[in-house]
């Protein structure tokens, strides 16, 4: 059975999932920038960390918990290595392997971070929202997400 094309409906609300993505994370790294912290990717995977059981995450766990490519991945832990808020270590289980695990200077910047970050949300989609419309986006984002989730699951 051939595939539908998309409808001019759900081609445009393509585009505007991007281009709001693209507006709100551009305003948020700002706010993030202008506060002295770090790029809004280091955030992500000092949270990711911050949640590991264990005490840390192998680097291919971490890439499929941001769906981030290997090479960007590997170049950011190094930068955020660099500075001292992640710490590689040798993977008992297989000793080619690594687990990254968070810092307590990690920790440290995670919860300075979270302020900001937290207003440049409430600023660049709380205030333009109401409660049920955010509730509604949520919704229909969420579809959209556990849909992937469950076909690359499958694959």
């Amino acid at each position: 059975m051939p595939e539908r094309l998309p409808s001019d409906a759900v081609i445009r609300a393509w585009a505007r999932l991007i281009k709001a993505q693209h507006a709100v994370l551009s305003a948020v790294e700002t706010e993030l920038k202008a506060a002295g912290f770090p790029p809004l990717g280091w955030y992500d995977v000092l949270l990711e960390l911050s949640r590991a059981d264990g005490g840390g995450l192998r680097p291919f766990a971490l890439e499929q918990e941001l769906l981030l490519a290997q090479y960007n991945l590997s170049r950011l832990l190094d930068r955020i290595e660099h500075a001292g808020y992640i710490e590689r270590r040798n993977c008992p289980e297989d000793g080619r392997g690594q687990i990254v695990a968070i810092t307590t200077a990690g920790r440290t910047l995670l919860k300075r971070m979270w302020p900001t970050y937290r207003a440049a949300i409430g600023r660049h989609v709380g205030a333009k929202l109401s409660e049920d419309e955010a509730a509604r986006l949520a919704a229909l984002l969420g579809k959209l997400t556990e849909a992937e989730r469950r076909n690359n699951a499958s694959t």
